[in-house]
């Protein structure tokens, strides 16, 4: 494993080598440098947050503010992994100028080394404005969480032949659109595995999938579903390589049975009555 930085342009390296690339999302110190010294790739600040830290239904109600807030604190962790910061909804859609103003904050105020958005061609001019002034971008297509209204749900996309939202050609084209305009690569999430391979197969940059078939050129999850940090099912395209929720449950129950019977804490966690007696 190399611990030499991730950077923008090794990502194309990746792809050219047929080196699979690997991305975790993260949202505060502690994992962000779990998952640096075990070698991931990309770290992932997302607006995912917004459902896996504070329980919300959606992706839709997280701030620039709170991106920065908690970009901030992996990029205090990361020693060699890529940091990617997610723009929220209407981060980016109002106009190019606004999107290229909250990017820039990500950067200056979060350390982000580049930002994600999500869309194709609707988006490709705000992806443009930003990679214009050399602020990297990620693009995102397929199952965008920030659509789920027009969606109808966490739904599956490019099952149909069309251009009209959501339909294959339509997102082929989403792709190269980000392509054209600047992107160093993008996400494709929720999409058939035959869709993806023809996707990365179709542009330069690299693709990374989530719920997206193995031929995409790396891989993505969300940290509480790669850890099992969740009381519920995960997702079909999930894999917990942990049960971190029954094991901090567990740690719990243990914890309150030990201080209700007294038996935490013990004399080896406290402190002596003097400097001289605790020699």
């Amino acid at each position: 494993m190399t611990q030499e930085k991730v950077r923008v342009p090794d990502l194309a390296r990746m792809k050219a080598a047929r080196q699979p690339i690997t991305m975790l999302t993260a949202y505060d110190f502690p994992f962000a440098r779990i998952f640096d010294n075990c070698g991931i790739d990309v770290l992932l600040i997302g607006d995912s947050v917004g459902m896996a830290v504070r329980g919300e239904d959606t992706t839709l109600a997280v701030t620039i503010d709170e991106v920065i807030y908690h970009t901030r604190a992996v990029a205090r962790a990361r020693r060699r992994a890529l940091v990617v910061a997610d723009m929220p909804f209407l981060s980016y859609q109002v106009s190019p100028e606004d999107a290229l103003r909250n990017a820039g904050r990500l950067v200056k105020e979060g350390g982000a080394e580049a930002v994600k958005l999500e869309g194709g061609v609707a988006i490709a001019g705000a992806v443009a404005r930003i990679a214009a002034v050399d602020i990297p971008v990620m693009g995102h297509v397929g199952l965008t969480p920030q659509s789920i209204h027009r969606m109808g749900g966490h739904r599956v996309q490019g099952r149909k032949s069309g251009r009209a939202a959501g339909c294959r050609e339509r997102l082929l084209e989403d792709a190269l659109a980000l392509e054209a305009a600047g992107a160093f690569a993008i996400v494709v999430e929720g999409v058939p595995p035959s869709l993806a391979r023809e996707i990365t197969a179709s542009v330069a940059i690299p693709t990374i999938g989530i719920g997206a078939g193995p031929d995409c050129d790396g891989q993505v999850l969300v940290m509480h579903d790669m850890l099992g940090l969740y009381e519920s099912c995960a997702p079909r395209f999930a894999k917990p390589f942990a049960n971190l929720w029954k094991e901090a449950a567990s740690a719990t129950e243990a914890y309150v049975r030990e201080v209700r019977t007294r038996a935490f804490p013990a004399p080896e966690h406290c402190y002596a009555e003097s400097r001289r007696s605790s020699r």
